[in-house]
């Protein structure tokens, strides 16, 4: 199948009509064959039953979304103001996520939306910590920014405050480069903060992604769900990065 050039264009207007100003475009073969030029180190790389085509095997490119978290309602996490916050952004984005794949597919190149939290409860979070997909790591992977040592994906544009979803699409659409750029600082903020030391606390300033303790973010995930304060925040609205903080005059 040949690259659609015009097609890009085409997405990234219909993205704009939707107030989507963020994304990003990665073929699946970036899953299979980890690129070599990265920001950051994993001591593995992403399973087989996590590429997009296990899920779709269909799947030529993921195209990426995401909307900006408001720095100054993140200040109040946790709080039931992010909290519903939080959901409004995550519904946003199931909508002008099945508006995109939807466009694409009525133009002849079937599509599929996929949900934002891709998991079915915070109790199964909890046996077993891992999405069925990551949307951190098709950002990553669709050149929107790198790791934090809090394991979330930080853009220069908002610093780690995004919210990302993925669409994956039949269309070979022309990829966006990797930005083999560090954005975390390794100030050890989101570590000294975080309030059940889930995030290492190891300055390496290497790049090096070391693992979240995914089990004690996720027990503390629920104790907040059960006040309707859920989620936590802390290590988010504590990063640094970020354009945002100047526009907000946060710095």
């Amino acid at each position: 199948m040949m690259i659609n050039n015009n097609l890009k264009k085409e997405i990234l207007t219909k993205c704009h009509e939707l107030g989507v100003k963020i994304v990003g475009f990665a073929p699946v073969e970036r899953w299979q064959n980890s690129p070599k030029k990265l920001a950051n180190k994993f001591n593995k790389w992403i399973p087989r039953d996590y590429w997009p085509t296990s899920i779709y095997p269909e799947a030529q490119t993921v195209i990426v979304i995401g909307l900006p978290v408001p720095l100054p309602i993140i200040e109040t996490a946790p709080s039931i103001y992010y909290h519903e916050l939080y959901n409004t952004i995550n519904n946003l984005l199931d909508q002008k996520a099945y508006e995109i794949a939807t466009y694409l597919t009525s133009n002849g190149y079937p599509s599929i939306n996929l949900p934002r939290d891709a998991y079915t409860n915070i109790d199964e979070l909890i046996k077993n910590p891992f999405a069925f997909f990551s949307h951190k790591h098709a950002a990553y992977l669709a050149g929107l920014g790198s790791f934090g040592q809090n394991n979330v994906l930080l853009t220069p544009q908002y610093g780690p405050r995004v919210r990302f979803t993925s669409i994956f699409t039949t269309a070979k659409i022309k990829p966006d480069p990797l930005k083999n750029i560090d954005y975390c600082t390794h100030c050890n903020k989101c570590a000294v903060n975080c309030p059940v030391e889930a995030i290492p606390s190891e300055n390496t300033s290497t790049g090096n992604i070391q693992p979240v303790d995914k089990i004690l973010c996720a027990k503390h995930s629920k104790k907040l769900r059960e006040k309707n304060i859920a989620p936590c925040g802390i290590c988010i609205k504590n990063c640094p990065v970020g354009d945002d903080r100047e526009t907000y005059q946060r710095t």
